[in-house]
């Protein structure tokens, strides 16, 4: 999906010492680096365990959207890890430098990550990318999803905590192996299922469902994100009178639907032709509304 093209526009990155709280040493709390340069330590817990957190935020002519909203999440990622709380304003003003430091594009990708840092130094490592995105035109078109079984259930945010049901942690080898198998079936993408039989989440997107006038998602007690781009749509939909609700659902409740979409903030809306076998009525019109609103563009 990336562009190999030469005329790409080169990404930018921001160091963010200050992500958790002024830097001991009084530097500046975020400043542009070489994308080019090796900046990470292989000491860092990320790089030797995976322990860390990430938000993924889409600006779209040069405008970022919600980025209140993915700060308040990676808060509370933080929280689930039990890592020092990231300094929002000073996560905004990085934000904002990396977009402004980067060539004036339709579709920007931020990437905030977050660390519990080098291991023994009890300091965060944060750091932002933004580069351009990839071309998801044809996933906005429809997409074939297949339903894979996540193995855990529905119950698992009371019974076991420890697995962070609904963390948005950088462990995303599972998430990747799973879009991996769902291209291996014929399909663009997965749905997560649980044991007990109710769908989840895609590996990167949140599930938004169409039954007649009103719309569902799974309920972020289930062990899901709490998506910034349903949260979004729901406001929308709401105040044309619809109603919105969150709401367990088999995989036969959304392959008999009257469509639905997998919710990312890059990818914006991507409805779903095809689960597994079973096809789904399209709706490229509201899709179309759909990608207005999660773009700003509305």
């Amino acid at each position: 999906m990336t562009s190999s093209s030469t005329d790409t526009p080169a990404p930018v990155l921001v160091l963010v010492p200050g992500a958790a709280g002024t830097p001991h040493d009084g530097s500046a709390p975020f400043r542009l680096a070489d994308p080019a340069v090796p900046q990470l330590s292989i000491t860092d817990l990320v790089a030797t365990r995976g322990d860390g957190i990430f938000e993924t935020i889409g600006a779209f002519d040069g405008r970022p959207i919600n980025v209140g909203p993915h700060l308040a999440r990676l808060a509370r990622s933080a929280s689930l890890l039990q890592m020092p709380a990231p300094h929002q304003e000073t996560l905004l003003a990085a934000i904002d430098a990396a977009i402004e430091a980067h060539a004036d594009v339709p579709e920007l990708t931020i990437r905030v990550m977050y660390t519990r840092g080098i291991e023994g130094a009890g300091t965060p490592t944060c750091w932002i990318d933004a580069h351009v995105s990839d071309d998801w035109a044809p996933y906005r078109r429809g997409i074939r999803v297949a339903a894979l079984d996540r193995g855990l259930s529905t119950a698992v945010p009371e019974t076991s905590p420890w697995l962070l049901p609904g963390a948005k942690t950088l462990s995303y080898a599972v998430n990747m192996a799973a879009v991996r198998e769902a291209k291996r079936r014929g399909a663009q993408d997965a749905l997560f299922v649980a044991t007990d039989g109710y769908v989840l989440e895609g590996p990167t997107s949140t599930l938004l469902v169409r039954r007649g006038d009103a719309f569902l998602t799974t309920p972020v007690s289930a062990g899901v994100l709490p998506g910034t781009c349903v949260t979004t749509l729901f406001t929308a939909l709401q105040d044309e009178g619809h109603e919105v609700r969150e709401q367990l659902m088999t995989v036969a409740d959304v392959a008999g639907s009257d469509g639905a979409w997998l919710l990312s903030s890059t990818r914006l809306a991507a409805p779903i032709t095809h689960l597994d076998e079973a096809e789904l009525p399209l709706d490229l019109e509201l899709t179309e509304r759909f990608e207005a609103l999660l773009s700003g563009r509305a």
